[in-house]
């Protein structure tokens, strides 16, 4: 019997949508609160500058080293050598493991790797150290889609788009899963 849907699904209802509502802002997420509330009230032409900005402040860890070796991490999935990546963002987990965007990479070479359940486990640790890490939750989306859930993936890309309302893949995902979860109208 396959529990993991029941997990996520609970992630999923339970925990990411206080995402939306109240999720307590700590550390270095307090300086980012004034960019997610341009970012959801932004024109779509708008809002690509602000992701960036965003992107670019969750790329910092506070330390050189760790953002040099995260860059590694980013630079080897981007080439395809997904072992090479999950070394570096491994590397920059060990020494800063509340670092939410070195678990992000290493979920993404993962998936890319066809590993499904690693990638999971670290896109909740990547969300539950910054919930409002919107590359994080499509990726979750991601996932559960390519598992065969499609209405948790189409409530997932929904929570993506209350918090980045121009993520044009998450409305790209919505709309292709559209009829497969809220049927057809007759």
């Amino acid at each position: 019997m396959r529990t993991w849907p029941l997990i996520i699904k609970h992630t999923v209802a339970a925990g990411l949508l206080t995402v939306t509502f109240s999720i307590p802002v700590k550390g270095d997420e307090a300086g980012l609160t004034p960019l997610y509330e341009r970012l959801q009230a932004a024109e779509a032409v708008d809002s690509k500058g602000i992701t960036r900005e965003i992107r670019m402040k969750w790329a910092q860890s506070g330390s050189d080293a760790m953002d040099l070796v995260l860059k590694r991490g980013q630079d080897a999935l981007e080439r395809g050598e997904n072992d090479a990546a999950i070394e570096h963002f491994s590397a920059v987990i060990d020494h800063a493991p509340d670092f939410a965007e070195a678990y992000h990479g290493r979920a993404q070479a993962y998936f890319a790797e066809g590993l499904a359940g690693p990638a999971l486990a670290d896109l909740e640790q990547a969300l539950i150290l910054n919930p409002h890490h919107f590359d994080a939750l499509y990726g979750l989306g991601t996932v559960l889609e390519q598992l065969g859930e499609a209405a948790l993936a189409y409530e997932t890309y929904a929570l993506v788009l209350k918090m980045h309302p121009h993520y044009d893949e998450a409305k790209a995902a919505r709309a292709r899963l559209k009829t497969e979860v809220e049927g057809r109208e007759l």
